[in-house]
């Protein structure tokens, strides 16, 4: 029979404490949205919709582990670290807004970005459904 590892073991010991500094690790890339080389350089101009009000996931968990506020600030995103902050301006009229990556999608051909219906309501009327944006990171 194979001897289990515990902290208790010493022979254990030095596997426990990498795996331990490794979930400390994703941990605090995962708390802190540490922001990759492809985040930082990530801008474009795309078809941009909204949701959360009427559609049910107002209140509902997001894919980074939050409850989803259709009324604040944030955007999902394909592929974007959670955490990017995003500053998204509508074409037609120059408004923008700043936004953070909480969330993945969307999953609708020619969108990259998925505002929240209060972000999206800061640089269109809702009743639009899509605008072209383009969009930096802050």
């Amino acid at each position: 029979m194979r001897k289990r590892c515990t902290p208790l073991l010493d022979g254990c010991r030095v596997q426990f404490n990498l795996v331990r500094l490794f979930s400390t690790f994703l941990f605090a890339v995962a708390t802190l949205g540490f922001v990759t080389p492809e985040a930082k350089a990530a801008s474009g101009c795309t078809s941009a919709s909204h949701y959360g009000v009427g559609d049910g996931y107002h209140g509902r968990t997001t894919a980074n582990g939050e409850t989803y506020n259709a009324y604040g600030n944030s955007v999902a995103h394909r592929s974007l670290p959670f955490g990017t902050r995003l500053k998204v301006t509508n074409q037609s009229n120059g408004r923008s807004v700043i936004v953070r990556v909480n969330d993945r999608g969307p999953y609708v051909g020619g969108r990259d970005l998925d505002l929240s219906y209060g972000a999206f309501s800061s640089i269109a009327s809702p009743s639009q459904g899509h605008v072209r944006v383009c969009y930096t990171t802050v």
